[in-house]
């Protein structure tokens, strides 16, 4: 009997932890950050910042985080608009390297979803979520 009550109070005790970790973690968006295109080059040796913009727009992209579904579709767009610059090898090298390590669970600056805190995973944003992205965006930090 004694045991169980124990159990219980355990029980509750986490709950109540994941509950407060839960709310900690709401707030918890890191102001954008770029590194531009992480440890591949910006671009050619002629062109040094070819594909950059692509790069940082991917970049926003994963700071921002989501599903798996807009990660696939983040990743799609950058081997895309690298396509666009005249650069199709390059944007097949970058799709595959971003697949491989851009994965949530990795604890890198450049994971999915790096603006949020580690282990987030692939979730989609709240309604609250994004209106802190559409804020720190547009230079309005929530106070």
């Amino acid at each position: 009997m004694k045991i169980l009550l124990i159990t219980k109070i355990k029980i509750a005790a986490l709950i109540i932890l994941l509950a407060l970790a839960g709310c900690a973690f709401a707030g918890d968006l890191k102001p954008f950050t770029t590194d531009g295109c992480s440890d591949f080059p910006n671009g050619t040796p002629k062109h040094q910042d070819l594909w950059l913009t692509c790069c940082i727009q991917h970049d926003l992209a994963y700071w921002m985080g989501g599903t798996y579904k807009e990660r696939l579709e983040a990743d799609k767009e950058l081997k895309a608009c690298v396509e666009k610059v005249g650069e199709p090898a390059i944007a097949k090298l970058m799709l595959a390297g971003v697949r491989v390590g851009g994965t949530p669970f990795l604890p890198t600056s450049f994971r999915w979803g790096y603006g949020w805190p580690y282990l987030r995973g692939y979730k989609a944003l709240t309604k609250e979520e994004l209106e802190l992205v559409n804020k720190m965006l547009s230079g309005n930090k929530e106070e």
